[in-house]
């Protein structure tokens, strides 16, 4: 009977979170986006009550790190798009309209007016997208701040709900999926958050000493570049060669190109994320890329965080299973090695 309830429990939880994810279809990224971030400020509200704190000044001071961290994430990208989105626009202008190339006797132009030009129109849209949704971004800020006190001052009743149903025998599968999740999610957030705003900071200098316009804005650039693994900031130092190189800046280009590239690109890496080693969530940056471009293309930004994440978890399960065929391997190793 015991057993029945469970699985009427575990088939009444998916039908209710299918329900929940229809119903709340439009605030369904920020829902996730909240639950990943308090998973991860799970341990500061925790460390805030062992210091004697209440339970709900803890989740409130806790809540307004989230806060704060989600208001500084958006809030530089939205204003470099709108309020700067004419500087950009001026660093497009400075590309001729056609490139002649000559190798050899061959001989050619390529013209480079309309993808410039389709470039403007895209960063003009954008910008007035995000005008137009300035209202909505507001009240999904809300929501995020109410969802994310209300988990870390119930952090437990999803705990508790998921080893009701799951039977005790495996109760080392969550567990496991747990610890999993917690190292994924600090690997995304707390790394490369940090690895981020290293990069802004040593971005923001080589830019301001190699004379570029708007400095500030191509160091949030680079450092949003960060979050994307392989490729990273790399991406906008060899655009901004290429692009000095075009208008005939060729000191700035290759003073960008070598200074860039170890300055933004490698050191950023090689210092921070060496010193946060032992939170890497163990993907390979090759699956973590796969997961990464998924979830954009299926997602959108939240792809950012959840294709990551799935990745990481359907490789813990994958190990579960490996070792769960362990010893039949073992059993039959004498016959095995006998073949």
């Amino acid at each position: 009977m015991g057993i029945n309830r469970q699985r009427l429990l575990g088939v009444l939880l998916v039908l209710t979170a299918t329900l929940a994810a229809v119903v709340l279809a439009e605030v369904l990224r920020t829902v996730v986006f909240a639950v990943t971030v308090a998973y991860v400020l799970y341990p500061v509200r925790k460390q805030l009550v062992g210091h004697g704190l209440s339970r709900r000044i803890a989740c409130a001071a806790t809540t307004a790190v989230a806060f704060l961290g989600a208001t500084l994430l958006v809030a530089p990208l939205l204003y470099a798009l709108y309020r700067r989105r004419s500087q950009l626009i001026a660093i497009l202008r400075q590309i001729p309209d056609a490139v002649p190339i000559s190798v050899g006797g061959f001989q050619t132009t390529v013209e480079v007016a309309p993808y410039v030009a389709a470039a403007e129109t895209f960063i003009r849209d954008v910008a007035l997208g995000v005008a137009g949704a300035a209202p909505v971004l507001v009240l999904q800020l809300i929501v995020f701040t109410f969802l994310v006190y209300g988990i870390l001052y119930r952090p437990g009743a999803v705990g508790t709900a998921l080893f009701g149903v799951v039977p005790a025998t495996y109760h080392d599968i969550p567990t496991r999926l747990h610890e999993r999740t917690r190292r994924t999610l600090y690997s995304i957030y707390v790394l490369q958050a940090a690895t981020a705003a290293g990069t802004f900071v040593l971005a923001l200098g080589v830019f301001w000493t190699l004379g570029y316009g708007s400095p500030v804005l191509l160091a949030v650039i680079a450092g949003i570049l960060q979050f994307i693994p392989v490729l990273g900031p790399s991406v906008l130092v060899v655009a901004l060669g290429a692009g000095d190189a075009l208008v005939g800046e060729t000191g700035r280009a290759v003073a960008v190109l070598v200074i860039g590239i170890v300055v933004i690109g490698f050191v950023p890496d090689a210092v921070i994320r060496t010193q946060l080693a032992d939170w890497t969530g163990k993907i390979s940056p090759g699956l973590y890329f796969v997961g990464f471009v998924g979830g954009i293309l299926t997602l959108g930004a939240i792809g950012v965080i959840v294709g990551p994440l799935v990745v990481s978890l359907l490789l813990e399960v994958i190990e579960m299973l490996s070792e769960t065929d362990a010893p039949a391997e073992s059993a039959d190793g004498t016959a095995d090695a006998a073949e």
